[in-house]
């Protein structure tokens, strides 16, 4: 695994982490996978390319909180983004502190 980290923000105790060797972070609640974000690399631009919530936790703030994290992390490791997932354009449209990071 990568990263891991747990916020404290949002409607749900979300705990995400970094699966590389997957290529999504992935969010958890307890044991369960409740959502994940995508994505692949080329050189030193993450392409995020699908945001999914399970369909039993939508409408909680699963995405948001799921892609909050990546772009942070994005940030953090000196990275750049390519959102293909229509989510994640949309979040950052909404989010202009995270601009600056896509390609």
């Amino acid at each position: 695994m990568g990263l891991e980290h747990q916020p404290d923000d949002g409607d749900v105790q979300l705990a995400i982490s970094r699966n590389d060797s997957s290529s999504r972070y992935e969010g958890r609640v307890g044991d369960e996978m409740v959502g994940e974000v995508d994505f692949s690399m080329r050189d030193s631009t993450m392409i995020i390319t699908h945001t999914g919530t399970r369909p039993a936790w939508r409408g909680r703030g699963i995405a948001g909180q799921l892609n909050g994290f990546v772009l942070a992390d994005i940030r953090d490791r000196g990275l750049s983004v390519q959102p293909v997932c229509p989510y994640t354009a949309d979040y950052i449209a909404q989010h202009p502190q995270y601009a600056d990071l896509v390609v």
